[in-house]
């Protein structure tokens, strides 16, 4: 379909379709970070997922197993849900300093 922009036409899509749409993969996120991140301490796992489950940011890694295997500190901003649903029993996700090796 062809529209009339100015004195010139250019082509738009029908319908309002989005032919390429969005995805945050491309969006590495972890450069807004504030001054902490999560530490995951994999001796401790008891893998329930739930830091997986309601990171907002999709940084928890799983393996091929669908187990926790790490965090992947390109799209982690530091909100610290992760460490907040980890049951105390594991504790196996604590926040640390941003200038803490992980």
């Amino acid at each position: 379909m062809k529209i009339k922009q100015g004195s010139s036409w250019r082509d738009v899509p029908i319908a309002g379709n989005i032919l390429e749409p969005g995805t945050s993969a491309e969006l590495k996120t972890g450069a807004w970070r504030a001054d902490v991140k999560p530490k995951w301490h994999a001796d401790r796992c008891i893998q329930c997922s739930q830091c997986w489950v309601f990171c907002p940011d999709v940084a928890i890694r799983l393996d091929d197993e669908g187990k926790v295997c790490g965090i992947d500190y390109d799209y982690c901003k530091g909100c610290g849900l992760c460490a907040s649903v980890c049951p105390e029993k594991a504790n196996a996700i604590e926040m640390v300093p941003e200038a803490e090796e992980v």
